[in-house]
């Protein structure tokens, strides 16, 4: 199998270019081990797309298939323009949350930056959730795949992976949930997170965009204008306007390689 490593933020994944196999499970448990395997948050698969310009299908961790990555889909933009299977700057993606449009910010014929039309975000009513000695109040998000959006006091020190886990896989959520903690500060918003399927990871796309959406509905941050969301690998830029979501960030190859069994 050759694959290319390439990361948002941090938010690693191999990208191979091909229809999935029907052992893609195996496959992201065995290569994303970070000691044993190549080492990732998992597998993106990219091919044609009978309804898009490309398709993408995202393998977490431990196997199961996500719906979206926010840095995941920026990637793909990079990998299929800088590697020449398009010359178009602005594209669709075929994602199991819907089609999405790129941008791409081409600087001397390479891609800086992708620019994301994540499409509608959908903010529910706050729920209380008793998790072990504590009780969260958790916004639930969907940006076409599950979050929920906790505001603490002080991010850095949270003990994200005491109480992720264990509010991954709440009752409240059968299909588990991402879970983004979160702190408003002067002029951004700084946040944490534990992605269902991976654990404790860099970045995660979706995950701002849930978090810039709920902190708009709370009042913290303002609709229209992009916030700056400052995650354990870098910043995003992410808009909120009538319930439609915007992200932009980067995206940068790390290596190839070839796997054998």
């Amino acid at each position: 199998m050759k694959f290319t490593k390439m990361q948002g933020l941090g938010n690693d994944y191999l990208y191979i270019y091909g229809e999935v196999p029907l052992n893609v499970k195996e496959f992201a448990v065995k290569y994303s081990d970070r000691h044993f395997g190549v080492g990732s948050d998992g597998l993106i698969y990219i091919s044609p797309s009978k309804v898009a310009d490309f398709k993408m299908r995202i393998f977490n961790a431990d196997g199961s298939e996500a719906k979206m990555c926010g840095n995941g889909i920026r990637c793909v933009g990079k990998y299929v323009y800088d590697k020449g299977y398009t010359d178009k700057t602005e594209l669709t993606v075929e994602t199991l949350s819907g089609i999405k449009t790129l941008i791409l910010s081409v600087v001397y014929g390479k891609v800086k930056t992708v620019t994301v039309d994540m499409g509608k975000v959908f903010v529910s009513d706050d729920l209380v959730l008793a998790v072990a000695d504590k009780d969260f109040t958790a916004t639930p998000v969907s940006v076409g795949n599950p979050h929920i959006v906790i505001f603490v006091n002080d991010v850095e020190c949270f003990p994200i992976e005491k109480y992720g886990k264990i509010l991954e896989k709440h009752p409240q959520f059968p299909d588990g949930v991402n879970v983004e903690f979160a702190e408003v500060k002067d002029g951004y918003i700084r946040m944490r997170v534990w992605e269902r399927g991976s654990g404790i990871t860099l970045a995660c796309g979706t995950g701002a965009c849930a978090t810039v959406s709920s902190a708009v509905k709370k009042g913290l941050v303002k609709a229209g204008e992009f916030t700056t969301v400052k995650l354990d690998g870098g910043d995003l830029q992410v808009k909120y306007t009538d319930d439609n979501i915007t992200m932009t960030g980067g995206a940068e190859f790390v290596c190839e390689g070839e796997t054998y069994d």
